[in-house]
C-alpha cells in the first residue's frame, strides 16, 4: 500500500481573512487512519495545535481555540482551516498523520508548509446609490455609500468636485448622506478608500 501526503510547501494567508492549510491522502484499504497532528513552529514557540484520534479533534494550543477546524466527512482530507489569521499565525505547520495496517503495525508520514500572513492594499472603492438614478427631486433625501476590498482597518473620504479640477473634502466615513437635497448639491461627487 502507498500512502503520501500532498499539499504546498507554503501558503500566503491575508490578515483577518481565514486560510486553509492543504494536507491530503488517497485512502488506502486496510490502512486505517489513527492519529492526525497539526503541529506549528512560530516566533512564539511551538506546539500542537489540533489533534484528532478515535474521542474526536481536541484544540490544545489556547491561541487557536475556536479558530481552527478540520473537514469532517472527507476522507483523506485533513486540511487546516484557520479562521481570522492574526500576523502573529505566520510560522511553519506540519500535518502528520499515523496509520494502523491489517498487522497493527503502524505507519506515519508528515508535510511541513509555511504560512505568510499579507496585509493587502485597500482596493478601488465602490460607490453604491440608495436610489437607482441620482436625478432626484429638491427636498428629497439620499445617501451615497463607498465600500472597498482589502485589510481592515479601511478609512472612508468624500469629495466634490470643485472649479478647474479641484476637489474640496467634504467628510470622512463610508456614508454620504443629504436629510433635504437643494438645487446646490447638484455636482460630481467622488470617494477615496485607504488602509494602512
Amino acid at each position: 500500500a502507498f500512502l503520501e501526503l500532498s499539499g504546498p510547501s507554503e501558503i500566503k494567508g491575508v490578515w483577518k481573512d481565514s486560510v486553509t492549510l492543504p494536507c491530503a491522502y488517497v485512502p488506502v484499504e486496510d490502512l486505517v487512519q489513527q492519529t492526525l497532528i497539526w503541529t506549528v513552529v512560530h516566533d512564539k514557540g511551538s506546539g500542537a495545535i489540533i489533534r484528532r484520534d478515535d474521542s474526536g479533534d481536541q484544540v490544545l494550543l489556547s491561541e487557536y481555540r475556536n479558530r481552527v477546524s478540520i473537514p469532517k466527512d472527507a476522507p483523506g482530507n485533513v486540511s487546516l482551516l484557520i479562521l481570522s489569521l492574526e500576523i502573529t499565525d505566520r510560522g511553519t505547520y506540519t500535518c502528520q498523520v499515523t496509520w494502523r495496517d491489517s498487522n497493527n503495525s503502524l505507519i506515519a508520514k508528515e508535510i511541513t508548509t509555511s504560512l505568510e500572513v499579507v496585509k493587502v492594499a485597500a482596493t478601488k472603492p465602490i460607490i453604491r446609490a440608495a436610489e437607482p438614478g441620482l436625478t432626484l427631486p429638491a427636498g428629497a433625501s439620499t445617501s451615497l455609500s463607498c465600500e472597498a476590498g482589502g485589510s481592515p482597518p479601511i478609512s472612508y473620504r468624500w469629495f466634490r468636485r470643485g472649479p478647474a479640477g479641484t476637489a474640496e473634502l467634504l467628510r470622512s466615513g463610508a456614508e454620504l448622506a443629504w436629510p433635504s437635497l437643494r438645487p446646490s448639491d447638484s455636482g460630481t461627487y467622488f470617494c477615496e478608500a485607504h488602509n494602512r
